[in-house]
């Protein structure tokens, strides 16, 4: 028997609602196959089965409101089911595959030798994805673990290893095609010498889940929803939950965006006409999963926050001097280089300290004050512009900085970051200089209230002391959210930014 219990709900949630069984008991499932939907105050999380089996109970109901960790419900094991049972069951599957294989191909199909590919757990909150590449073709024999396909998500790539050695009998899913997380993506066959299926069109993918009015279905919204309803008087809220069930955030967003119901949202205006001498020289692609969040995501950035953003110049030449001086000791004792990001870091901390609004974010009508720094580095990558986070860095030290900036970054140019590499970020660093800009606005990281701009070191003519010195310079930008953070504020954080860079020995003496 396998215990099914509630996940690890996310930064400071402790219990959830259960909003909708996927499964019945008796049911049988796969392994990762999504067996209900929790509700908690933020996000909708899905629950994967742990094992393959059969459901064989149900603990929490639709409606209940569980604890982390709480059991959900119990799996039974596929050969403990009653032996009536799961001869049913096997003949059931096996003539239905068997019924589909013989429309395309004379040739019978193993027995007992079938696999199914199924889409992996995506991560909290990730319900699809889209079938980016297929390593395999039907027919094509591969080694267990080895990579079959890779699938996009609104945030990372993620590999879909083989489950077992076999030969890939049929694929599903093609490519450009979306995936829902538990999902089969193709077919295997594991037997040796089993003869590869022919290769046959699709038919047309299922209507969407949003099909259930149509179909006369009436759809249960979730308990927490409905009652917000009524405390709020709303009826008309779109839902985005299962079968167009309303969820607990929907009825949020809609309290917080009254007036995008009242008219529809303003489009983007439609292309001008293209000459075809033009047009003949131009690609149209379309854009990437992750793209179009980021796309959003900025655009969210906007129009939620009253963005500001106040400019200061740092002297890098103390930073450089200790640098060059201690880079080959560091990287003899640590293994890593010395770079200039750690000193940004630590000084970002060490500012951040005094100035606690620009590591705030807004809740509702609560401003949440974080007494940890949780710092993501805006890393370009050839797929868009991703934000791992350094957990804790208010914790750590320069080499352990180091270390981990540079796996993050490894990872996110190899696309191998997960989503909990992103997840949970107080504040971001953003560093163009690294480009040659040697000016700009960054955009905030929603829900952060605060990011830091580094840019290009020039050399400029700068006046010292009464004499003109030629001096390593650069322009720091800090873009803030005015809804939490106050100018003086802003100002203050800079200016601690730029001294903790001007004399190191600040950091060190915690000044």
């Amino acid at each position: 028997m396998t215990e099914v219990r509630v996940p690890t709900l996310g930064e400071s949630v402790t219990e959830a609602t259960v909003a909708t069984w996927f499964k019945k008991p008796g049911d049988s499932v796969a392994a990762d196959e999504m067996l209900c939907e929790l509700e908690t105050d933020k996000v909708t999380v899905e629950v994967p089965a742990p094992a393959a089996g059969t459901l064989s109970e149900i603990v929490a109901g639709e409606g209940e409101t569980v604890g982390v960790d709480a059991l959900l419900a119990n799996i039974s094991a596929a050969d403990n089911a009653g032996p009536e049972e799961t001869t049913e069951r096997s003949q059931k599957k096996n003539g239905e595959r068997a019924e589909a294989k013989d429309e395309k191909s004379d040739q019978p199909t193993p027995s007992g030798g079938e696999m199914d590919v199924m889409v992996p757990t995506l991560g909290e909150s990730v319900s699809e994805a889209t079938v980016s590449t297929w390593f395999k073709k039907p027919g094509e024999a591969f080694a267990a673990d080895e990579m079959l396909c890779e699938l996009e998500t609104d945030k990372v790539s993620v590999e879909v290893p083989a489950p077992a050695a076999g030969v890939l009998t049929e694929v599903l899913a093609e490519e450009g095609s979306t995936v829902e997380a538990g999902g089969k993506l193709a077919v295997m066959s594991t037997e040796d010498g089993a003869a590869p299926a022919e290769s046959t069109p699709k038919e047309a993918a299922p209507a969407s889940t949003g099909s259930a009015s149509s179909s006369g279905k009436d759809v249960e919204n979730a308990p927490s929803a409905k009652k917000l309803m009524a405390e709020n008087d709303l009826s008309d809220v779109k839902g985005t939950g299962k079968d167009g069930r309303v969820m607990k955030e929907d009825v949020l967003k809609a309290l917080s965006e009254p007036k995008a119901q009242e008219a529809p949202a303003a489009k983007a205006p439609a292309r001008a006409p293209v000459p075809a001498d033009d047009a003949s020289r131009e690609e149209r692609v379309k854009m990437t999963r992750l793209r179009q969040t980021i796309a959003r995501r900025l655009k969210e950035a906007q129009n939620t926050a009253a963005m500001l953003t106040t400019y200061n110049e740092a002297d890098m030449g103390p930073v450089m001097d200790l640098r060059n001086e201690y880079k080959d000791l560091f990287l003899k004792k640590h293994g890593v280089k010395l770079g200039f990001m750690s000193f940004f870091v630590k000084a970002c901390c060490h500012a951040l300290r005094e100035v606690p609004d620009v590591n705030a974010e807004i809740d509702g009508d609560h401003v949440v004050y974080k007494d940890y720094v949780h710092m993501g580095v805006a890393v370009g990558t050839p797929n868009g512009l991703v934000v791992p986070v350094l957990r804790d860095a208010h914790l750590k030290s320069f080499a352990a900085i180091e270390q981990e900036i540079a796996e993050l970054g490894t990872k996110a140019r190899d696309g191998k970051l997960g989503m909990a590499d992103m997840q949970g970020g107080s504040f971001t660093i953003s560093n163009g200089g690294v480009y040659g800009s040697l000016m700009s606005s960054p955009i905030l990281n929603p829900p952060q209230s605060g990011i830091l701009g580094m840019h290009k070191i020039q050399e400029r003519p700068m006046a010292v002391k009464g004499q003109v010195e030629i001096r390593p310079m650069m322009y720091l930008a800090l873009s803030y959210d005015h809804r939490i953070v106050d100018g003086k504020g802003a100002v203050t954080f800079l200016v601690r930014v730029k001294e903790a860079l001007e004399d190191p020995r600040r950091l060190l003496m915690d000044l």
